[in-house]
Parts: structure tokens; C-alpha cells; sequence
């Protein structure tokens, strides 16, 4: 069940991110929902290794939203700088 969820935050904390983080990050819906459920691996990540808050794993759970959303966020700054022309 956790990676379900981890995908299903995903989905919403990359349209989060995208709304806090507007920019010209490039890519379209497509590619922000796969930012945002990367991000929220990262952000499982984070809280279970780094934090030892544990993972994205309830939906009603405030620090899985944080956690979700603060990976996606991460990612999306990445990918911004990555594929940012100069």
C-alpha cells in the first residue's frame, strides 16, 4: 500500500509544487505528475533516513504532506536547473 500511496501523492504534490513554484521549468502536465511522484520517493526518502519521521504513508498525516510536497519541490528545482537554457 505505501507505494500506491507515495503515487497518489505524487499526483497532488507535483501540482502543488508546480502552483508554488511557478516558472519555465519546462515540461508539460505529463511531466509534472512524474516530478511529483518522484518527488514524493524523495521526500519517503528524506523522512525515513534523514528526518526519521518515517514515510508518505497516511493521506490525513501532515508530515506526509510536507514530505511529499518537499520532494516534489525538490525535483522540480532540479529538473528547472537542468534543463534551464542559457
Amino acid at each position: 500500500m505505501g507505494i500506491i500511496t507515495w503515487i497518489l501523492f505524487g499526483l497532488i504534490a507535483g501540482a502543488i509544487a508546480k502552483l508554488i513554484m511557478p516558472g519555465s521549468q519546462g515540461g508539460g502536465w505529463l511531466i509534472t505528475i512524474i516530478l511529483g511522484i518522484v518527488g514524493a520517493f524523495v521526500g519517503g526518502a528524506i523522512g525515513v533516513y534523514i528526518l526519521h519521521w518515517g514515510d508518505v504513508t497516511s493521506f490525513w498525516n501532515p508530515r506526509s504532506w510536507i514530505l511529499a510536497i518537499g520532494g516534489a519541490l525538490i525535483v522540480l528545482w532540479i529538473y528547472g536547473m537542468a534543463t534551464k537554457k542559457s
